[in-house]
């Protein structure tokens, strides 16, 4: 199971990664989130119903992402990361899942708001700030979010006490 875990780990911090810098994350990578899932609950040893529980959770996860990219919230890898990432929590873990994705969230556009004030005021960043999280256009990598919920939520999931 810890194996699994900490795939689930690293799948979560290629992605933020991958965010950050080329502000996408690849169809490849949120399939490796959602193929890890059933590996981890024949680890886990869970049942039918349990991991119907997860399932449904991916699903609502998923019509939570539609309707934010919809208006253009968030990217469409963002959320497809979510989704795939919300089947690891079931009911009710998902909500904690889903307010520490919102506050991790919250964080980083405060954190980049003020790198993107502060960035062209520093002229060792100031040549860097074209094609990069701190230009004043560039979108918010989400992903990084998505993966500080999961890494937060992980410890309470059935997964982490399988182990």
């Amino acid at each position: 199971m810890q194996m699994v875990i900490l795939g689930l780990v690293g799948l979560m911090l290629v992605a933020a990664v991958f965010d950050a810098v080329k502000f996408i994350i690849p169809n490849w990578l949120c399939g490796l989130v959602v193929l890890t899932f059933p590996v981890a609950v024949l680890a886990a040893g869970l049942g039918w119903s349990d991991a119907g529980n997860h399932m449904l959770g991916g699903v609502i996860a998923l019509l939570i992402g539609f309707a934010l990219f919809a208006p253009g919230w968030i990217g469409g890898g963002d959320a497809k990361l979510f989704a795939a990432s919300a089947l690891w929590f079931g009911w009710p873990e998902i909500l904690a899942f889903l307010i520490h994705t919102v506050i991790a969230g919250g964080v980083l556009v405060i954190l980049l708001l003020a790198l993107r004030w502060l960035a062209p005021r520093i002229p060792a960043l100031a040549a860097r700030v074209e094609d990069s999280a701190l230009a004043v256009n560039a979108p918010v990598p989400y992903g990084i979010a998505i993966a500080a919920g999961v890494f937060w939520s992980l410890p309470n999931s059935v997964f982490w006490g399988a182990f």
